[in-house]
């Protein structure tokens, strides 16, 4: 009798399977969800922790592209306030966007 393989999944995993090994840090421990993440690691790269909060409720509400093309160009800047170069950049964009638009 011939020897059967066992069927390995392949592909995708559920979304449940990927959290299994997640476990937030200490002063991550109310993140539950991945737009929570990603506007603290926002308020993070910005040195603006004081406003994590509007960072999570734009990571939430806003475009992640548009996000992350205003945190690519404070990156690369010098800047001494880096969350208010990170707004100015947002509503440039977005002026930007909406002019081609029309």
């Amino acid at each position: 009798m011939p020897c059967k393989k066992k069927k390995t999944k392949k592909g995708f995993q559920s979304a449940q399977s990927l959290f299994v090994q997640y476990e937030p840090k200490e002063d991550q421990k109310y993140i539950t969800r991945e737009f929570q993440d990603f506007g603290y690691r926002l308020a993070q790269e910005l040195d603006d922790l004081e406003h994590k909060s509007l960072y999570i409720k734009m990571a939430k509400e806003e475009k992640r592209e548009l996000l992350e093309r205003a945190l690519s160009f404070v990156s690369d800047a010098q800047a001494k306030n880096k969350g208010a170069l990170f707004m100015w950049k947002i509503q440039q964009i977005k002026k930007l966007n909406k002019t081609q638009k029309i």
